[in-house]
């Protein structure tokens, strides 16, 4: 039982590795992580007294 939460615990880590290394890699291979950028009017009505 011990080799399998040794096994778990290594693959989550290999894991987090790869997601973080794909994060800082990615945009060099095409990957885009920005979201698209878009104007937005919100018209706001104030109340002066």
């Amino acid at each position: 039982m011990g080799k399998l939460i040794k096994l778990l615990i290594y693959l989550l880590i290999i894991g987090c590795i790869g997601l973080i290394g794909y994060a800082y890699i990615g945009p060099f291979f095409g990957a885009d992580f920005s979201p698209d950028q878009v104007e937005t009017h919100v018209p706001v009505t104030l109340v002066a007294e």
